[in-house]
């Protein structure tokens, strides 16, 4: 069989479903080949379940302090079970909601594993048929998104060393959990363990958590962190001292000292690298550096009329980053002109921990090196009259502005919903706001959003609440 199309994409993901439904949108046809899940990784195992077990996470921690706000809750029970089933209700729910959204847009689904053939041939192994589809296409968009990054002598087995599926699986509520690494997904998994019960210990190759935030922010965070139990080893190496079906123990290298640590799971959280396997990219001659496919500002590949997106290409691995090169290749495809190319410093960031960690732009680190000179702002939570209804007087707001032309190089937060709150810094950043033209608007009392416009007062040297 074979059947020609305007575009195919591989993979469903935030990237290959938005591109697929936009391209479908300006007149192409199209048609998307996905082996497994239509949402992809992001929908049915990191973004969607993950935010929801962290939602019970948060409730639980409301729970526990109750009693702040004159309601006494002497005892509550937790249902593992009943949290990761809600977790795969959702997913599924929007899994649906994404097949009938393609459907509308008369976008074909192919259930199968694609290779590529040619610049313009697919051939598809149906799952679980013998049969074989080839498809001719003009344009080929690659939407594959990536996989767990593997530590050598750690093999995930899925019962004591974990990858973030056997996280988002587990069984039963573990007394430990070692977890490696400190990025989105490691703190996101330790905010989740450690807020119903387990003791939570992080391994973290560099001198700081959440190394890619900014330095005050990340400090800031390990401290509230540690306040609700989790214990950090910064700058450590770690050797594995004896693996049983359900135990492993280690010694961990921090700062001279080793220290043993014992628990019944581990969780690999080191990252992802790109979903490059079976494709028969080397085939065609694609450019692949590291499993990371190399594109242009439009992202094409090196082959003209093979394009990649999301997290099969060049970090960050975000699925927001996705959708808008989905709907910028789209475009290309379909002869509209881009008129803004996608930079990493507008690529907003978002951990959902407790608490929260959200930025976008330039660390204050990073700004200097850069040679800016800078006017930075700070407000806390704790002068903020909503924040102290809420019971949520920690965290901070940071704004990092061009001194010499008011330019807002970075905005970078943490507390909580402030995952919610940076969108106003997204879009003052691409207007290319100044302080003045942020400080004339009006922002509603009381809100958690007053803190935003003070930040700024800040940065000016004007505060009035703090």
């Amino acid at each position: 069989m074979k059947k020609n199309y305007d575009i195919a994409i591989i993979g469903s993901g935030p990237g290959g479903y938005v591109a697929a439904i936009k391209a479908a949108q300006l007149g192409q046809k199209v048609v998307i080949i996905e082996k497994e899940d239509v949402g992809g990784v992001c929908l049915n195992w990191g973004c969607i379940p993950t935010k929801t077990l962290l939602r019970s996470a948060e409730i639980v921690d409301l729970v526990k302090k109750s009693s702040d706000f004159g309601i006494h809750i002497n005892d509550y029970e937790l249902n593992l079970s009943k949290i990761i089933q809600r977790s795969k209700n959702i997913a599924l729910k929007l899994s649906t909601g994404v097949k009938y959204l393609l459907s509308k847009n008369k976008v074909d689904l192919i259930n199968g594993t694609a290779k590529i053939t040619n610049k313009n041939s697919i051939l598809v192994q149906k799952i679980g048929l013998d049969d074989n589809i080839n498809i001719s296409s003009k344009n080929i968009i690659i939407a594959t998104g990536a996989k767990p990054r593997e530590i050598k002598d750690l093999k995930v087995d899925g019962n004591v060393v974990w990858n973030y599926r056997n996280a988002l699986r587990a069984k039963k509520i573990p007394d430990k959990l070692i977890i490696v690494g400190s990025g989105a997904i490691g703190m996101e998994f330790a905010s989740f363990f450690n807020s119903i019960g387990t003791k939570v210990f992080v391994l973290e190759l560099q001198d700081r958590i959440l190394p890619a935030e900014d330095l005050e922010v990340s400090n800031f965070a390990m401290k509230q962190f540690e306040k609700k139990g989790i214990k950090f080893f910064l700058q450590s190496n770690f050797e594995i001292l004896e693996k049983v079906k359900d135990q492993i123990y280690i010694s961990v290298l921090n700062n001279e000292k080793k220290t043993k640590i014992s628990a019944p799971h581990i969780l690999v959280a080191v990252g992802v690298v790109g979903f490059t396997d079976g494709l028969g990219l080397d085939r065609v001659g694609v450019n692949v550096k590291s499993n990371s496919i190399l594109i242009d500002e439009h992202c094409e590949t090196n082959v003209k009329g093979i394009y990649a997106i999301g997290d099969v290409t060049t970090a960050p691995c975000l699925a927001h980053k996705a959708s808008h090169q989905g709907v910028m290749v789209a475009e290309k495809i379909s002869g509209k002109k881009i008129i803004k190319f996608l930079k990493n410093e507008d690529i907003p960031s978002c951990t959902y921990s407790n608490p929260q960690i959200a930025s976008i732009g330039l660390t204050e680190e990073k700004a200097k090196q850069l040679g800016y000179d800078l006017n930075v702002g700070n407000f806390p939570f704790v002068a903020n009259g909503k924040a102290l209804a809420m019971g949520e007087d920690e965290g901070f707001i940071k704004t990092i502005f061009d001194k010499k032309t008011g330019e807002l190089l970075g905005a970078h937060l943490v507390g909580a919903e402030v995952t919610e709150l940076l969108s106003t810094y997204i879009i003052g950043k691409g207007l290319e706001t100044t302080p003045d033209e942020f400080l004339s608007n009006i922002f509603p009392h009381p809100t958690m959003s007053e803190m935003l416009y003070e930040s700024v007062l800040s940065s000016e040297n004007k505060a009035i609440h703090y």
